[in-house]
């Protein structure tokens, strides 16, 4: 399969594209580096695709990234300033995959959790929220017998050691990476893959 990952110069994205090359032809798309994309800008990704063709049969977006964001932000442009690239971006880009994705194909996209309820995740919450919804939702309307599922991976182990944290509670990238591969390989439809800890 020739499967374009994007978000394939972070942690989980470099995991997946790996993974997925042991047996696929992957390209490999990011913000910086020879394929670029920004999934807050549908231009960006109205080029990727032109660029690219309409001969792809898998579309993995690993590149949905977000920190905390307190209640109490100064602004509404601060508060929501996560919210284009992980949800509003992640929905264009399945808008946009429907005319590039061969019949049969899948698009997987990258939602996330918390374990619990800490100050500044009530946007995370809520975009993750949303994003499972509209996958679960818009399965049904995917054409051509294409795929739509979503990812939901907790802290990973390697993300914690570099930000010098316990990585205890954290699930190995490579564990996060096989659900990645099991959401492009398998059957699955509308589906969000949890990783690690509930």
């Amino acid at each position: 399969m020739k499967i374009l990952v994007i978000g394939a110069t972070g942690t989980i994205g470099g995991a997946v594209a790996d993974a997925l090359a042991e047996r696929h032809d992957v390209v490999r798309a990011s913000r910086r580096g020879p394929v670029r994309v920004d999934t807050a800008d549908t231009a960006s990704i109205d080029a990727l695709f032109a660029d690219l063709g309409d001969d792809l049969d898998a579309v993995v977006c690993c590149a949905a990234s977000g920190g905390l964001t307190p209640l109490d932000s100064p602004s509404d442009e601060t508060f929501w300033s996560g919210l284009d690239g992980k949800l509003i971006g992640q929905v264009n880009l399945v808008r946009r995959a429907l005319t590039h994705v061969r019949d049969g194909g899948s698009v997987t996209l990258t939602s996330g959790r918390f374990t619990e309820p800490v100050p500044g995740s009530s946007l995370g919450y809520l975009v993750n929220a949303a994003l499972e919804a509209f996958v679960y939702a818009a399965a049904a309307e995917m054409p051509r017998g294409l795929r739509l599922n979503a990812v939901s991976p907790g802290w990973v182990r390697e993300t914690l050691v570099a930000l010098g944290m316990d990585p205890s509670p954290g699930s190995p990238v490579a564990e996060v990476a096989h659900a990645y591969v099991d959401a492009v390989e398998g059957d699955a439809r509308g589906r969000t893959l949890t990783v690690g800890p509930v």
